[in-house]
């Protein structure tokens, strides 16, 4: 379920969308984030545990370049959507997000295609067996059962600094350690958007920290609901997989396709349950692959504008 941290460099600060806010069932105003033409067919990515819309900023600016409605969001208890006053996060909550921003994004006009990542895609899984609101769907290093060892690793991220950093350079020291595989370092500077200030002056990360003990802590219990949900789906669906993922393996990944046996899979090289951090282009090129058949006809493209 979780994808926490998965690219906590993320995009450069001069990819960009138009921002606004949408209501939540329960009032929580969640931020949100349109790339490209409204009047578009529209793909809707929804991030992994922990992360915020800006994972997505390469991709979605990519995509919108070539004709498509990009509409990302950050969940509640996320960068900057709000939380929970009482902190009673559910799982049921952040689906009925989803499935509001999908229809926003729609718009009356054909249902978006979702792009979800770990917790996003399960989300989505969820919300297209109980509601509907997407015509395909693409999960993104992600099955209804998962490795416990690779989300164990990320959770122990998420809990390691309860108390935050002094510094920009200190969470970047951290963020290195936790991904030894990422070239290069990247500025401290790049971080700013994604730790926020305490009243002692200290930086903690984005997320609501409640987040680990109510969605976290119990998410194997709907591993169960989750396999059902496969069952239901009819739209066209790719996997996508890190070669050196720790969080879906051969068997999980099996055992989804056993589900939705119409699904596609690829495995991306040379990355790890980060997939959209660790081989960005190529991650775009396999979702635009996939993406191609399923433009409405008479959508325009970069190419034929």
């Amino acid at each position: 379920m979780e994808n926490a941290v998965s690219r906590l460099d993320e995009a450069p600060a001069t990819v960009c969308g138009s921002p606004f806010r949408l209501r939540a069932a329960d009032e929580v105003m969640l931020a949100a984030e349109r790339f490209g033409d409204p009047a578009a067919p529209a793909l809707v990515f929804a991030h992994g545990f922990g992360q915020t819309r800006q994972a997505w900023n390469a991709t979605a600016a990519a995509l919108a370049a070539e004709g498509w409605q990009c509409v990302t969001a950050d969940a509640r208890g996320h960068g900057e959507s709000g939380w929970r006053e009482d902190g009673a996060y559910e799982f049921a909550q952040f689906v009925d997000d989803l499935v509001r921003l999908a229809r926003h994004a729609a718009r009356g006009r054909d249902a978006p295609i979702l792009i979800g990542a770990s917790m996003g895609g399960l989300l989505g899984l969820i919300a297209q067996a109980e509601h509907a609101p997407f015509r395909a769907l693409v999960l993104v290093d992600i099955t209804p059962r998962w490795e416990s060892a690779g989300v164990q690793r990320i959770i122990a991220f998420m809990r390691a600094h309860p108390q935050g950093f002094a510094s920009l350079e200190q969470a970047a020291e951290a963020i290195a350690r936790y991904l030894p595989h990422r070239r290069g370092r990247k500025p401290p500077a790049r971080l700013r958007s994604l730790l926020v200030p305490t009243a002692d002056g200290r930086l903690r990360w984005h997320w609501d920290p409640r987040l680990l003990d109510r969605i976290a802590h119990d998410s194997e219990r709907h591993q169960a609901d989750l396999i059902a949900a496969a069952r239901r789906i009819r739209v066209p669906t790719l996997l996508l997989s890190g070669e050196h993922s720790d969080v879906v393996s051969a068997a999980t990944i099996e055992e989804f396709l056993h589900c939705v046996p119409h699904a596609r899979h690829v495995r991306v090289r040379e990355a790890t349950h980060m997939i959209v951090g660790d081989r960005n282009e190529a991650f775009t090129a396999a979702v635009e692959t996939f993406l191609t058949p399923l433009r409405p006809p008479g959508a325009v493209t970069r190419s034929s504008s």
